[in-house]
């Protein structure tokens, strides 16, 4: 109880020096620009890096970006235990908001309190079918589709980009319906 009640202490401090600023290896990484009305919407996760907020029992996740009426983005990410529509694990919902003007960078609040820098780092710019998001230490990634299956041709050209933007590819998991 002890170790809770400190984490639920130590926590806001350590969200609050979220960043206002990225060093120039990250932006660098960045995608030049996101229309956030068409990034909206439904995206499956089709790979991932491994993290504690994603054990074993989720198998399938999505994510749903939806403009709200004060300008922000309502954010609800779902985690199914084997298969999409199946037994759902766990809903967590969050609010966002552009950092920038490009875009590509979205402060994400979690209860209202815990902020995560998302950065869109690969888009299919022309069809918005596919991108990846990141944070800035690199510690989390999300490979995302618009359907729950990617193809193999795009998907190894997302990879082969992230490696160049220094991903270790043998540490992504591929969810179980890519596999």
């Amino acid at each position: 109880m002890k170790k809770l009640i400190l984490g639920v202490l130590i926590m806001p401090f350590l969200f609050s020096c979220a960043t206002h600023t990225l060093p120039e290896h990250v932006q660098s990484m960045l995608v030049e620009s996101v229309d956030l009305e068409r990034y909206a919407g439904l995206w499956y996760q089709v790979a991932r890096y491994p993290h504690s907020f994603q054990r074993r029992a989720c198998g399938e996740s999505t994510a749903e970006y939806t403009f709200r009426d004060d300008g922000k983005i309502a954010v609800i990410n779902r985690c199914w235990e084997d298969a999409y529509g199946g037994a759902l694990n766990q809903q967590v919902r969050a609010t966002g908001r552009p950092v920038n003007e490009s875009g590509n960078w979205l402060r994400v609040y979690f209860f209202k309190l815990f902020p995560a820098n998302y950065l869109i780092i690969e888009l299919d710019s022309r069809d918005y079918q596919w991108a990846a998001v990141t944070t800035p230490n690199k510690k989390t990634l999300w490979i995302l589709s618009r359907t729950p299956l990617l193809d193999e041709q795009i998907y190894q050209k997302i990879i082969e980009s992230l490696v160049s933007k220094g991903f270790d590819e043998r540490s992504i998991i591929r969810t179980s319906q890519q596999k």
